[in-house]
């Protein structure tokens, strides 16, 4: 779609972004339909982007990736999510999960399982609980001494990739005096004693996904530790801070899909002898669609660029995936309505773009949580003014 904002990248970028988006047309586009129809994971896809190098972009050389940049990443999450939004999907999760060990992971344990995820073993991010979702700090599975390691009790649930994962990052309460400052997150390995994943989730979108619960009751050494004890919600908090944007990317490419097919039927579809898109009210909506997803890109990419420069991106994180998902919803909507009839039924992609487009305005923070996270810090900006 010509007329939307292009993100400039560098030579390495674009050679990244081309790559993904022939992939996109050649591998994942076409099974797309299946992949939703069947609920089928795609290991097939999941393949091509090991075989590829794209699983591994975000990973250090040294660690058998390639040391790509977040704003190269989010561009071919982008990409892939425009032709598949399951498998864009697997790929934000691969960078989500591999986010806390680039953060806080030792040498030792960032060789082991970053070089794990650049080969298709992958690490998945595991903070949420019933009943302790938007609020992280209400987690109640424990963590406790055990020798000279660590005990470790409770259940995740909503796990995305979970079940094809390998490795968990795991959040638990380690002192339950210390509020906030009593999380700590370790490492979890699936196929461990006492690790157990026994229910998948049965999704509205995104069913060439796998979204699981786990079930802890293991023993896992003090090396597994990820980060200093207690610092485990800081972490989390950080780790969200980049997955926003990663989500943002994502956002804009299941829009861009929308953009795509509705602005074809629209030119393609007559009634009462011209094209739809002749009449203003269906024009005026797409170009309002176009415009909202060209102020998303520019936002996502921002805040990719501050967070490759080192800079906190907090609030243009929330920024870029409360307006990002939120366009996304302008145009699947918008995409169904140029269908009509036809939109609201299978197997019209409008119809599967629709579903998968839902779940960008809840996870990683939800739409009414990034507007949380804005006015507080709105409220803080005036009160550091006034002070001055």
């Amino acid at each position: 779609m010509p007329i939307v904002w292009e993100p400039t990248l560098d030579e390495d970028g674009r050679r990244w972004r081309q790559l993904a988006r022939e992939l996109a047309a050649d591998r994942f586009a076409p099974l797309a339909e299946e992949l939703d129809r069947e609920g089928r994971y795609p290991w097939e896809n999941v393949a091509a982007l090991v075989e590829s190098g794209l699983a591994g972009l975000f990973i250090p050389r040294d660690y058998g990736g390639q040391g790509a940049s977040f704003a190269t990443t989010c561009a071919v999450i982008e990409a892939v999510s425009r032709g598949c939004a399951s498998t864009g999907a697997i790929l934000t999760a691969y960078s989500l999960g591999g986010t806390p060990l680039l953060l806080v992971g030792t040498p030792e344990q960032q060789g082991r399982y970053l070089g794990e995820m650049a080969r298709g073993n992958a690490v998945s991010f595991a903070l949420t609980e019933v009943g302790a979702g938007s609020d992280a700090a209400a987690i109640t599975a424990s963590g406790r001494r055990d020798g000279d390691g660590w005990h470790l009790t409770g259940e995740k649930i909503f796990i995305g990739n979970g079940g094809a994962s390998r490795y968990y990052v795991v959040f638990v309460r380690t002192d339950p005096e210390a509020g906030s400052r009593g999380i700590t997150a370790y490492m979890v390995d699936r196929d461990a004693d006492g690790v157990t994943i026994d229910r998948y989730e049965d999704k509205m979108g995104l069913r060439g996904t796998l979204t699981s619960n786990l079930r802890l009751d293991v023993t896992v050494p003090d090396e597994a530790r990820l980060g200093d004890v207690g610092g485990g919600l800081k972490l989390a908090l950080r780790t969200l801070d980049a997955g926003r944007i990663g989500v943002a990317a994502q956002a804009v490419g299941i829009g861009l899909a929308a953009l795509d097919i509705a602005s074809v039927q629209a030119t393609r579809r007559h009634t009462f002898g011209r094209p739809i898109i002749d009449n203003q009210g269906i024009s005026f909506r797409l170009a309002d669609v176009a415009t909202e997803l060209s102020a998303a890109r520019m936002l996502t990419f921002d805040a990719a660029a501050a967070y490759d420069e080192g800079r906190d991106v907090g609030v243009p994180g929330a920024m870029a995936k409360l307006y990002a998902s939120e366009a996304a919803h302008h145009a699947v909507d918008a995409a169904v309505q140029v269908f009509g009839g036809a939109g609201y039924c299978r197997p019209c992609p409008a119809e599967r773009l629709y579903r998968d487009q839902r779940i960008v305005e809840i996870y990683e923070g939800t739409s009414e949580i990034q507007r949380l996270v804005l006015g507080r810090a709105i409220k803080r900006a005036v009160e550091s003014a006034t002070k001055e």
